[in-house]
């Protein structure tokens, strides 16, 4: 098996400081967040931002002054969200792949999303993934059902280029996939070889997602977005605290943490 990528959604669109008093906001602190769990053995940091008020944004200045931030203290590798926060408009969550990320996520369909709905009409898709493949951003397709991962691969042959195909396996969110183990065996027998994937379980499906995960080759997707509590009734201290973890279950099965070098080199990231 390759080694294991770990990726840290970090801050995410929903989650408030209210809800989480330890979520970064600043540009320092989430590069000072970056760096902490770079260190520990994350190679992807999956990147929304926040204004000075802790209000989710799409402001192409806020992602450059975090990506510098985090560029200055590690090499994590970079993944800008085009998810944005719900209600977002096109524009606005195309306009950041100006910077050139390194990976941005591409979302490849439309979801229930608890009472809301998360957008992404056929037009949308295709011009953001056009807008990244322009500016040789890689894509991680996230997959919430099975029918996005039918959308990404038409997506790709239809428009002759010729790029690695990485997924993540978004299950447990109330309206998508549930977080069924098995439903990771399902989904990853359906993409092409070659392929990599990575996997996340929302909320009290994160610990026998990432085991699978783990287990099967795959990859681990960790973080304040997606998980609130490290066990019932205690909050997450920290990402940190998150990743720390995935290592520890990594470790228990035998397998080897990428480093952020070894991340591009599995994901085809010149």
């Amino acid at each position: 098996m390759d080694p294991l990528i770990i990726t840290v959604a970090g801050i995410g669109a929903e989650l408030t400081t209210e809800q989480q008093p330890n979520l970064p906001i600043s540009p320092q602190e989430v590069a000072e967040d970056a760096a902490r769990c770079a260190e520990a053995g994350a190679s992807i940091y999956h990147l929304h931002v926040r204004d000075d008020d802790g209000r989710p944004t799409m402001d192409v200045q806020r992602f450059a002054a975090v990506r510098d931030a985090i560029a200055n203290r590690t090499d994590v590798v970079v993944q800008f969200t085009t998810g944005g926060a719900l209600g977002d408009s096109d524009e606005a969550r195309m306009a950041p792949l100006d910077l050139r990320p390194e990976m941005a996520s591409l979302t490849t369909g439309s979801v229930n999303f608890g009472d809301e709905v998360f957008w992404n009409p056929a037009t949308l898709v295709r011009a953001l993934y056009t807008r990244m493949r322009e500016l040789g951003v890689l894509p991680e397709f996230e997959i919430f059902e099975a029918g996005m991962i039918a959308n990404a691969l038409a997506l790709e042959s239809d428009s002759g280029w010729d790029h690695h195909l990485h997924f993540d396996f978004v299950l447990g969110v109330p309206g998508g996939m549930p977080a069924w183990p098995e439903a990771i065996d399902f989904l990853a027998d359906h993409l092409p070889k070659g392929a990599t994937w990575s996997a996340t379980g929302i909320g009290r499906g994160h610990l026998p997602v990432a085991e699978k995960a783990i287990s099967l080759g795959g990859h681990v997707r960790t973080g304040l977005e997606d998980v609130r509590y490290f066990e019932p009734g205690r909050l997450v201290d920290s990402n940190l605290q998150l990743v720390e973890r995935v290592v520890s279950l990594s470790e228990k099965q035998g397998r080897e943490i990428a480093t952020a070098a070894e991340a591009r080199s599995i994901l085809g990231i010149s």
